[in-house]
């Protein structure tokens, strides 16, 4: 992986195979992937299988591709398919878990800190850094528990290694996902039963004309986040727009019927195709040190979880995902595939993705900005 600010998907001029020829291979191998998971009753398959799969795919540089703007559209049917749930009767009740949100903003600022000083002590003796500064830095925004995209461009205005620090939230993306649907399957088999007062509500029939009208109304949303720049338009856009119109009661079409199960599959090869060998063979303590403290997220997330759900009428279930250090889409995905409370786990995300998105540089400047040699001190005197 290089340094640069380039989403991370691997392009189709690092391989011989025309573009489009690479594509067309890379979404059969993720559909059978997906049909073996189906067959092999392993949870979200959709997802799961195409990421597997093309994730060692691209590990052994085989010529797997994803194409941007197809992986946008499928951001794009997500949000604007989970922003529906929103109804006034969902959001009243959201209103009063105000503060789990703002509980879960720290908590997640707090697990940054901590994998801070986890990367940091495992890479202690790590040569590949000019300075300890350098080390802090690079993984201080490589633990942030924030999208990967935004969190590199935040780690190069401090020095940090970029490619560090994204190929260190696609890892651990990738294991968040992979594992959290095995752990929401394990709690969904051995509850007794969970609570069902914020569980998806009907959604209407597709309707084509209404649908058409929604499709614009959505791609608005996505302008609009354009505009003001803000994090993962393609996918907030839509899901803002869709919310206002879940809220108005204007009711003008559901999906149509397979986008869901297209988009996961997309999503899915988006992530894999993220890994290379290089990263693996150029750094693998680090991807161990990655690895391992995802694995102790998780950990903490679902004892967070428990602690929550024993004091609000959520399903534990649902505030694991709320609270996974996993990506908004994939996280919300779960809940809508394993029927949870969608509404909760996406405004959970979503808040805290834009809350360490507005505070992490402020973070880092308050606890590790280098403090001013004595030198220079004195200089001045």
């Amino acid at each position: 992986m290089n340094s640069s600010n380039t989403p991370p998907e691997m392009t189709a001029h690092r391989h011989r195979l025309a573009p489009i020829f690479a594509y067309l291979m890379t979404l059969t191998a993720a559909f059978v992937a997906a049909q073996c998971f189906i067959w092999l009753q392993i949870p979200l398959p959709w997802l799961t299988g195409p990421l597997l799969c093309i994730g060692i795919l691209s590990v052994l540089n085989t010529p797997v591709v994803s194409i941007v703007m197809v992986r946008n559209l499928a951001q794009w049917a997500m949000g604007s398919a989970l922003g529906l749930y929103f109804t006034p009767e969902i959001l009243a009740i959201i209103s009063q878990l105000w503060w789990c949100v703002a509980l879960t903003v720290l908590v997640a600022i707090a697990l940054g800190l901590f994998s801070t000083q986890f990367i940091t002590f495992l890479n202690r003796n790590n040569t590949g850094f000019s300075s300890r500064q350098q080390l802090v830095a690079t993984a201080y925004y490589a633990g942030a528990i924030g999208a990967a995209s935004e969190m590199t461009l935040l780690a190069e205005r401090q020095q940090a290694r970029t490619d560090l620090v994204a190929a260190s939230h696609s890892l651990r993306l990738m294991i968040v996902t992979l594992c959290i649907p095995f752990a929401v399957t394990l709690i969904e088999t051995s509850s007794a039963g969970s609570s069902t007062t914020l569980a998806p509500l009907p959604l209407q029939a597709f309707q084509p004309l209404g649908f058409a009208l929604f499709a614009l109304i959505t791609a608005a949303g996505i302008g609009v986040l354009h505009y003001f720049k803000m994090p993962n338009p393609w996918f907030l856009g839509p899901f803002f727009a869709s919310v206002i119109l879940a809220v108005l009661e204007c009711n003008l079409s559901a999906m149509p019927p397979g986008s869901s199960s297209a988009a996961q599959l997309i999503i899915g090869v988006s992530l894999g195709v993220r890994f290379s060998s290089e990263f693996l063979k150029s750094a693998p303590f680090w991807a161990f040190s990655i690895a391992l403290l995802s694995l102790c997220l998780i950990a903490i997330s679902a004892g967070f979880g428990w602690l929550l759900s024993q004091f609000v009428p959520v399903d534990f279930a649902s505030l694991l995902l709320a609270t996974a250090p996993g990506g908004i889409v994939e996280m919300a995905i779960t809940a809508k595939i394993f029927a949870l409370s969608v509404p909760v786990v996406t405004a959970f995300q979503v808040t805290r993705l834009v809350a360490v998105l507005l505070l992490s540089n402020w973070v880092y400047r308050c606890i590790y900005r280098e403090a001013p040699a004595p030198e220079s001190t004195s200089a001045k005197r």
